[in-house]
């Protein structure tokens, strides 16, 4: 049994089976993946995928246990290789950070400048994408720490960290009615179109929450990923929009203008998510307090011990 079949196989599963696009990112041949899974099914005396002709439709029943191992032996292998470079070479390394755009955009730009300030060796990596697949990303060790805000709670492998508390805001364009009204409402918001999140992204949950409790239906016409891309179309009076209040910034947004929505909404709790079994450079740890002050290094080693 070879590391390198162990980690094909870990690479086939986390391109939904597909062998061309698996061996791509490994840079080698499709028949040479086939070959070396073929001869790790034959060493262990089991077939861990089920084949329709030379294509891979599932993986059988313990071939799922079979990956989970294979996906621990290849977490704890890159942790080695974690421990040496700590020890090696302190000053360098590369971190990679899954996240959303709004986190991107918005929240650490700050926290990344003074990051590269202090770790200018450090090669820093943003994977963007929805909170399920930046969560993916950090349990299958293509990322150290997932920032968001939904969905990745429920990714068991992940040790939550909660970092800050946000809430919302509705933007419009100047002399919008709304912006005569003494206290906004939920009522006064259901009456106009509404641009917004797509469901799984930011906070999006706690908007549909609140409409609901009041038995309102709120008039969604477009959804969107992106903050920007939200301010966009209601600057093309396609309807208001609500967002994240840290998405709104007076100076550039200046064909736009915010009514604070904190008191109609629950607040959202964003967190960074740690694969539990993960070894963190020392440079982890500081750029988690650059973004969160409470979560110093021991608090985070206190969080994943616990859920080992």
């Amino acid at each position: 049994m070879k590391l390198q079949q162990l980690r094909y196989l870990c690479e086939i599963a986390s391109h939904g089976l597909n062998l061309s696009r698996a061996a791509k990112n490994l840079h080698t041949s499709q028949p040479g993946i086939s070959k070396q899974i073929q001869l790790l099914e034959e060493e262990l005396g089991m077939e861990i995928f089920v084949r329709n002709g030379k294509r891979i439709v599932k993986i059988t029943p313990p071939g799922q246990i079979i990956l989970k191992i294979a996906e621990r032996i290849i977490r704890d292998t890159e942790n080695l290789r974690k421990v040496s470079q700590e020890f090696t070479d302190e000053s360098g390394g590369t971190l990679t950070i899954a996240t959303t755009h709004t986190q991107a955009r918005y929240a650490l730009p700050s926290v990344i400048k003074r990051f590269t300030t202090r770790y200018p060796k450090v090669k820093l990596i943003l994977r963007q994408g929805s909170p399920t697949q930046i969560a993916a990303l950090v349990t299958s060790g293509e990322a150290d720490i997932a920032i968001a805000t939904e969905a990745i709670e429920l990714f068991h492998e992940l040790v939550m960290l909660p970092c800050y508390e946000w809430n919302r805001c509705v933007i419009v364009p100047p002399k919008h009615p709304l912006l005569k009204l003494k206290q906004l409402t939920l009522k006064a918001i259901s009456q106009y179109p509404i641009i917004t999140y797509d469901f799984a992204f930011t906070g999006r949950s706690k908007i549909n929450q609140a409409f609901e409790a009041l038995g309102l239906t709120p008039n969604v016409v477009l959804t969107a990923i992106d903050s920007d891309v939200i301010k966009t179309y209601v600057e093309l009076e396609l309807g208001i929009g609500i967002l994240a209040k840290m998405a709104f910034e007076p100076q550039r947004d200046k064909q736009l203008r915010s009514i604070d929505a904190s008191h109609l909404f629950e607040p959202s709790t964003t967190r960074i998510g740690i694969s539990r079994n993960s070894y963190l450079r020392s440079y982890v740890f500081d750029f988690i307090e650059m973004f969160a002050p409470h979560l110093d290094k021991t608090t985070v080693t206190t969080a994943m011990e616990s859920h080992v």
